[in-house]
Formats: structure tokens, C-alpha cells, sequence
């Protein structure tokens, strides 16, 4: 187990302003409301079930923010969804509402230590007594449930496996594996970061032009059975047997697939603006 300490405070992340009941009703949780496993593991699930993965507001223009209020408003009242940093923020609000210790942390995408990709991703190292847990609702590609910190045995999420390992110079790397194929998701070492951190690496994954998030759509949702990926035009779902099945969509498709699969609500100005970024 680590022994880092938290760097930062609930205070430096604003979480006083948390609704929790707003939230809890948001994800549809009804159990236990008590820093204990079970709990996370429900919440954990819940929040992927019911938040999905989009960047429509990076696409449209506009400034993502990533403070509490915020969230609450974008992710919670208007029953939207976002990337890592918006579903990762609130997530941690929420479990230190419930009593949960939360470091956040930045990661890498994948795992290549010849050229490594910026620290692009927010994941969750959770602490409740003894126990430990990697928390990540905000990948796309998620983890349906958490991960225990430092158990290096694979683990099923529904019909997905996942597991960490620890490689050189203490890095921890999340991996899939589909099929007989395993990819490394992301890289990350157990260093808190702090909310000016994160403030930063969203700006860069929001605005700098290498970004993937920049330029096009990208939305997911995933289940025990299936993720479903819209990525501009392109609609992709992938299996845990490796399977595959791709499609290219015209512009109402996409918009019908974001809303009605995807579960992104889109009022009709949003709607016609973002059909407008998906026409030749």
C-alpha cells in the first residue's frame, strides 16, 4: 500500500457546496451512504450507468469548467455528461461528502515509456480505513466498478477484465484485456495533485490542437456487455471478445445516437450547432 499523504485539502477543491441528495438522485442510487466498499462499488457503477462521456461543449466553443458548482450544474441538474476532469471532480466531491479519503491524481494515456503522452487523465486514489481503491468514472473506456489499490490479480467488471501493475520507477499501469489482447489504458504513479493541476492539464485538453478532444465529437457510454463509441461521424461498438462493429453515420444519426444511446440531452440550439460541425 502507499504511503503518500494527501497534498491538498477538501478546502482547496470547494466541496463544501456539495448536493449530495441532488447527486445521489442524478445517478440513481438508493443504498448504504457510508464510506465502505459496497458503497463505492454501487456508486461507482451507478455514476457510469447513468453520467456518459462527452465533450460537446469543447466542440461547440465553449469553456469547460471544472469547479464544483459548475459540475453540479452541467453533470447533475442538467443531467449532462463530460470528460475526466468534470466526471472525476465531482466523483471525489462526492465520496468525501460520504466520509472517503481522496487524493486525485493525473495520468498518462497508455503506457510508452519512449515517448510518454502528457498527464492528460484524472483517475482516484480512494482510502477508507485500511482498505484502498483506484476510482475512475471519467475514462470513457471506464472501469465499471473500482479497482483495489496494489492487487495485481485481473479483475471482471461484467464481462470486461481489467487490472494495475506496477512497472518501473513505482508506476502503477491500468490495463484491459479483450479477447487474448491486453492494452495498457493509462500509467499513473501515486502523486496527489493539486486543483491548480488539474485546472491546467483541462485547459490543455480542451484547447491545445493536438488534443483528441479537440475538433471532434467524442461520446461513449459503456456497460458489462458493450461500449459504444461516437467519435465525428464514426459509430463504433466493441465487445469483450474482441469483437467490433463500425459504422459511419450521417449527421441525424449522430445526434439521435448521441441523445438516444449515448444519453447526451441536446436543446435545439445546441442540437443545430453541433449538426453543423458534423456536415462535409
Amino acid at each position: 500500500m502507499s504511503a503518500v499523504t494527501c497534498l491538498a485539502t477538501p478546502e482547496e477543491w470547494a466541496t463544501g457546496t456539495l448536493d449530495l441528495a441532488g447527486y445521489l438522485e442524478r445517478v440513481g442510487y438508493e443504498g448504504p451512504v457510508e464510506p465502505t466498499a459496497p458503497t463505492l462499488r454501487a456508486l461507482h457503477r451507478a455514476h457510469v450507468a447513468a453520467v456518459p462521456f462527452e465533450n460537446v461543449d469543447v466542440v461547440l466553443g465553449r469553456r469547460v469548467a471544472v469547479d464544483l458548482d459548475s459540475l453540479q450544474d452541467k453533470l447533475v441538474r442538467q443531467r449532462r455528461g463530460g470528460y475526466c476532469y468534470e466526471h472525476g471532480t465531482l466523483f471525489a466531491a462526492v465520496l468525501e461528502g460520504i466520509g472517503f479519503t481522496v487524493d486525485r491524481l493525473l495520468a498518462r494515456i497508455g503506457a510508452d515509456r519512449v515517448r510518454p503522452r502528457p498527464r492528460t487523465h484524472m483517475a482516484l486514489h480512494v482510502r477508507a480505513g485500511e482498505d484502498e481503491w483506484l476510482a475512475d468514472v471519467g475514462f470513457g473506456n471506464a472501469l465499471l466498478e473500482p479497482l483495489p489499490w496494489g492487487e495485481e490479480g485481473w479483475r471482471r467488471h461484467g464481462s470486461w477484465t481489467y487490472r494495475m501493475t506496477l512497472g518501473p520507477e513505482d508506476t502503477w499501469i491500468v490495463e484491459q484485456r479483450t479477447g487474448n489482447a491486453v492494452t495498457p489504458l493509462y500509467s499513473l504513479v501515486d502523486q496527489p495533485v493539486h486543483a491548480s493541476d488539474v485546472v491546467m492539464a483541462n485547459h490543455f485538453t480542451a484547447t491545445h490542437p493536438s488534443s483528441p478532444f479537440v475538433g471532434q465529437l467524442v461520446a461513449i457510454r459503456k456497460d458489462d456487455d458493450a461500449f459504444l463509441r461516437l467519435r465525428g461521424r464514426t459509430r463504433t461498438v466493441e465487445r469483450s471478445d474482441g469483437s467490433s462493429e463500425v459504422r459511419d453515420l450521417d449527421a441525424g444519426a449522430v445526434l439521435a445516437t448521441l441523445q438516444d444511446d449515448i444519453g447526451v440531452p441536446l436543446s435545439e440550439e445546441d442540437a443545430a450547432a453541433l449538426e453543423a460541425t458534423l456536415v462535409d
